[in-house]
C-alpha cells in the first residue's frame, strides 16, 4: 500500500474543487448545444456529426496533455497549470458560443458555433484530465476511492446549478427564453456567460488551495510503493506511442466497459432536446424556435439537473457499497439501473415521468465518472498517471465518434426519423456496459467478485 500521507477531507474537497466549474460549463454545453445548434439551422439528423469536434479534440489533446503534465514541475505544480490554461479557454468558448450569430459577416452562425464548441470541448479536456491525476498523485490506494467520490460530487453540483441555470434566469429573474430567429434566446447566453465566471473562480481556488508532491517526493512514494523507476525517455512526444504498447492489462479491459458507456451517454446527450420536444410535446423534428421547442429544451435542463444530482448524492454512497460488494459489481449494478431509466423514457406519458427516468440515470453517472478510475488507478505506475489517464480518454471518445458517425443515419435510415428510439438504444448499451465488467480485473480491490 502506498506512504502518501492520508489527506483530510477538506484537502481532498479543495483538490477537486474546479471539478465544480468545469461541469457546470459541462452541463450548459451538453444540455444546450444541441438546441444551439439547431437555432443557428442543424437538422436532427446531423446533430451528432456537428457535436463530432468535442469527443475528436478530446482524443488527441487529452494524451498530449497527460504525456506533459507528467514532466511539467513549475512554481506552481505540475497538474494546475493545465487547470488554470484548460479554464482561462473553457471559459472564452462559453462566452462566444452562443453568440456565434455575431460572427456571420465572416462564416455562416452553425459553423462558428461549432468551431467554439469544439475550442470549449477541448478546453474542458485541458483541465479535466490533470484533476484525475492529481487524485492519484496525491492519495494513498485506500483512499482513491473517495477521491474519485469526491470528484463526482462536485461534478454533480456544478451540473445540476449549470442544468438548471437557464429555467432558473427565465423564471427567477425574467429573462426571456425565446428570441428572433436565427439568434439564441438571451436566457441562454447570459447561463454561458455564469458558467464561465464560476468555471474560473473554482479552478482558481483549486490552484491557491493545493500543493502539490515535489519530483523528489514523487519518487520516494514511488520507491515506497516498490516501483522501478524508469530513466527519462529521450524519445520526448513519440514515447506516448511506448506507453500505448505498454498499456496495462486492466486499461484494456476497461476499454470495452468504456465504449457501450460513453456511447449510451452521447446518444443521450444529442438526442434528448429533439426527443423530448417530438415524444413528449409532440413537435416536428424540424421545430427549432417555437415557444414550445424553447420550453422542452428548458426542461431538459430540468431533467440532466435531476440526473446530476442524484449523481451528487449517489456518490457519497459509492465507497461504502464498493467496500461492501466491490468496485466491479458495484459499477455493474449502478449501470444496470442506468439502462433501465433511459429505456423507460420511450414509455414517458408525460414530461413528469422522466424525473424518474433520470433518477435511475444519476446512478450510472456517479459511478460511471468514478469507478472506472478507481480501478484503473491501481494497475498504473505513478511516474505515467498522467499520460495513462490521458490515453484512457481514448476510449471515452471514441465511442462518441462512432455515434457521432452511425447515430443520426440509425435515426433516419432504422428508426423512422424519431430519434427517442436513440435514446432506448443508449439504454440497451448502457446494459451491456454492465455485462463487460466479468472480464475486467480490479488490482487494488479487496474483494473479488
Amino acid at each position: 500500500m502506498s506512504k502518501r500521507p492520508r489527506l483530510s477531507f477538506l484537502q481532498i474537497w479543495n483538490m477537486s474543487f474546479g471539478f465544480l466549474g468545469i461541469q457546470m460549463g459541462f452541463a450548459l454545453q451538453n444540455a444546450n448545444a444541441s438546441r444551439i445548434l439547431q437555432i443557428f439551422g442543424a437538422d436532427v439528423e446531423h446533430l451528432s456529426l456537428f457535436w463530432i469536434v468535442a469527443p475528436l479534440t478530446g482524443m488527441i489533446v487529452q494524451p498530449i496533455i497527460g504525456h506533459y503534465s507528467d514532466r511539467t514541475w513549475t512554481k506552481i505544480g505540475r497538474r494546475r497549470p493545465y487547470f488554470l490554461t484548460g479554464a482561462i479557454l473553457a471559459a472564452i468558448g462559453l462566452i462566444l458560443m452562443p453568440r456565434a450569430d455575431l460572427f456571420i459577416a465572416f462564416l455562416p452562425a452553425l459553423w462558428v458555433g461549432a468551431g467554439f464548441l469544439m475550442i470549449m470541448d477541448a478546453s474542458f479536456n485541458i483541465a479535466m484530465e490533470p484533476f484525475r491525476a492529481l487524485v492519484a498523485d496525491k492519495l494513498p490506494s485506500d483512499q482513491r476511492t473517495l477521491g474519485f467520490s469526491v470528484q463526482t460530487i462536485l461534478i454533480g453540483i456544478g451540473a445540476v446549478i449549470g442544468s438548471w441555470l437557464p429555467w432558473a434566469i427565465t423564471n427567477w429573474f425574467n429573462v426571456p427564453n425565446t428570441a428572433a430567429e436565427g439568434q439564441v434566446p438571451p436566457s441562454l447566453v447570459w447561463s454561458f456567460i455564469c458558467g464561465a465566471i464560476v468555471l474560473i473562480i473554482t479552478i482558481l481556488i483549486t490552484v491557491f488551495t493545493t500543493k502539490e508532491y515535489t519530483p523528489e517526493e514523487t519518487a520516494a512514494f514511488e520507491e515506497e510503493d516498490g516501483v522501478v523507476s524508469e530513466p527519462e525517455s529521450s524519445k520526448g512526444f513519440l514515447q506516448i506511442f511506448d506507453d500505448i504498447r505498454a498499456m496495462p492489462a486492466t486499461m484494456k479491459q476497461l476499454g470495452l466497459v468504456q465504449f457501450f458507456s460513453w456511447f449510451a451517454l452521447y446518444g443521450m446527450w444529442v438526442f434528448s432536446t429533439p426527443a423530448i420536444a417530438h415524444h413528449i410535446w409532440g413537435l416536428p423534428t424540424s421545430d427549432n424556435s417555437s415557444q414550445e421547442f424553447q420550453n422542452a429544451g428548458d426542461w431538459v435542463g430540468i431533467i440532466f439537473g435531476v440526473y446530476n444530482l442524484v449523481s451528487a448524492i449517489y456518490a457519497f454512497f459509492l465507497p461504502a457499497i464498493a467496500k461492501k460488494v466491490g468496485r466491479k459489481q458495484t459499477h455493474a449494478i449502478s449501470l444496470v439501473i442506468g439502462g433501465i431509466g433511459l429505456i423507460s423514457m420511450y414509455f414517458a406519458p408525460d414530461k413528469y415521468w422522466l424525473i424518474g427516468s433520470m433518477v435511475c440515470v444519476g446512478i450510472a453517472w456517479a459511478s460511471i465518472l468514478a469507478m472506472p478510475y478507481a480501478i484503473l488507478a491501481g494497475s498504473i505506475p505513478a511516474k505515467k498517471m498522467g499520460i495513462y489517464m490521458g490515453l484512457f480518454n481514448f476510449f471515452i471518445v471514441f465511442p462518441q465518434i462512432t455515434n457521432a458517425f452511425v447515430g443520426g443515419s440509425i435515426i433516419k435510415n432504422f428508426f423512422g426519423g424519431n430519434p427517442m428510439l436513440s435514446i432506448v438504444l443508449s439504454g440497451v448499451f448502457m446494459i451491456f456496459a454492465a455485462l463487460s465488467l466479468k472480464v475486467v480485473k480490479d488490482e487494488d480491490d479487496t474483494i473479488t467478485t
